[in-house]
């Protein structure tokens, strides 16, 4: 049985935690409110803003998810998980300058380090606007035909293959390639309730 280790202080004897054979003492850490428990907290709760902050920066998709990946890649290191909300989305905007900072000058040539301080601290400190999209997407698909809604839930809400689609509906995987075309072309057209 491991047994605490014991320390003096001036309050006397006081328990670190049980000693492990040939390891560290293990220490309990006290979570504040202002602080974060663990690693997977930190990132949850700040990389919508790091992308939206960087995605109004770069103005594209694909370079904001890079640079946000980037950005926690190089935070993570340094960044100590003892430090507060607001220590650690400083932390965060100052990465971010600095790895748009690198993006720019690979793909300009030119050192570009302009990140205004005000609107990357709005940025990180404002909480992510609800995305209408779902209440959109929703309605739309609500608006077609059961059979055209069926295709088009199956393959892009639950990412069904065209075959796995077809099975599921009892067609053809062919009659599936011609439904979610004109599935497709009703919802563009917003003619949910034509024939």
């Amino acid at each position: 049985m491991v047994q605490p280790q014991m320390t003096d202080d001036a309050h006397g004897p006081r328990p670190e935690g049980p000693a492990v054979p040939n390891g560290p003492t293990t220490r309990l850490r006290i979570v504040g409110q202002d602080t974060y428990a663990s690693w997977d907290e930190v990132y949850v709760d700040n990389v919508v803003r790091v992308y939206r902050l960087l995605y109004a920066k770069v103005g594209n998709r694909a370079d904001a998810e890079d640079l946000t990946t980037e950005v926690f890649l190089a935070a993570f290191g340094p960044l100590r998980l003892s430090a507060s909300r607001g220590e650690v989305r400083a932390y965060l905007a100052a990465t971010a300058r600095t790895a748009l900072a690198k993006y720019w000058q690979r793909r300009l040539g030119v050192e570009v380090t302009h990140l205004d301080a005000d609107v990357a601290a709005r940025e990180l400190e404002d909480e992510p606007v609800p995305s209408a999209a779902p209440a959109r997407a929703r309605a739309l698909l609500d608006g077609l035909p059961e059979r055209h809604r069926r295709i088009l839930e199956l393959r892009f809400l639950e990412s069904r293959s065209i075959r796995e689609s077809a099975h599921e509906m009892g067609i053809s995987v062919g009659n599936a390639k011609v439904l979610q075309h004109r599935a497709l072309r009703m919802a563009a057209r917003g003619e949910g309730d034509a024939p």
